[in-house]
């Protein structure tokens, strides 16, 4: 059975225990949105909004150490392998829904909750906008950097993919830094979806990553200023204690 025919499968389904997944990670409380995650950029992103929220969850720990992103019972909710991936209980018309890609979680779960996003559609693409910028650009660039940095990419004899990368993130943190003049959040007054997919980010770039230093982030001083607000929020606090 390749990664189609189970996905095709998962996606069918109408009842939680009828999700491949819940057999190698059984949940306790099968009325909750179960969460399949880790400790990463990507992953911390539906702790931090679920805490915001409030709505009730089970977290999940999927070990990359056991490669377990790729077994089959995982492939059958996510065919790309990689966390976070989500079950709602009582997803669009009351039936069990299946959700990867963090991206899309954060905006379904924003709607779910009818919080964190505009309600007004100019507000609302505003948002979405800037959720695709972390999507396009600062994940996948902060990412980088932290594996040429801090991982196997650090033994490379060749530092020009390193350089690279770090230019890449100093550029986009310009781009950040001069959205934020005045701001306290990307869309103003209001905290949203925008700030919670790239917290995680940010803050694993000058922390776990180590680069703080490299991408010279203490001279973004709005991004500097938006991150301490972030991190001052307990539901940001709680969030990315969720699989620490």
């Amino acid at each position: 059975m390749n990664r189609s025919d189970v996905w095709e499968q998962s996606s069918a389904l109408t009842s939680l225990a009828d999700f491949p997944i819940t057999r190698r990670w059984p949940p306790q409380h099968p009325d909750r949105l179960q969460l399949y995650s880790l400790g990463t950029p990507n992953g911390v992103k539906p702790t931090i909004m679920l805490e915001e929220i409030g709505l009730p969850y089970e977290a999940h720990r999927v070990d990359f150490g056991k490669t377990e992103q790729k077994s089959p019972e995982f492939l059958s909710l996510n065919p790309n392998g990689k966390i976070p991936a989500m079950i709602d209980p009582d997803g669009p018309g009351g039936a069990p829904f299946g959700l990867f890609e963090s991206g899309a979680m954060l905006l379904y779960l924003a709607e779910k909750a009818g919080k964190l996003i505009p309600a007004d559609p100019a507000g609302r693409w505003r948002a979405v906008q800037w959720v695709m910028f972390q999507i396009g650009g600062v994940g996948p660039m902060f990412g980088q950097v932290g594996f040429f940095n801090r991982f196997a990419g650090k033994d490379w004899e060749d530092k020009r993919p390193l350089q690279r990368y770090v230019e890449e993130a100093r550029r986009l943190l310009g781009v950040m830094d001069g959205v934020l003049a005045g701001k306290a959040w990307f869309l103003g007054d209001d905290y949203t979806v925008a700030d919670i997919s790239m917290l995680g980010w940010v803050h694993h770039l000058i922390g776990y990553y180590e680069a703080r230093e490299l991408v010279a982030f203490d001279g973004y001083v709005h991004v500097h200023d938006w991150l301490e607000r972030g991190l001052a929020r307990p539901a940001v606090q709680r969030g990315l204690a969720v699989y620490a």
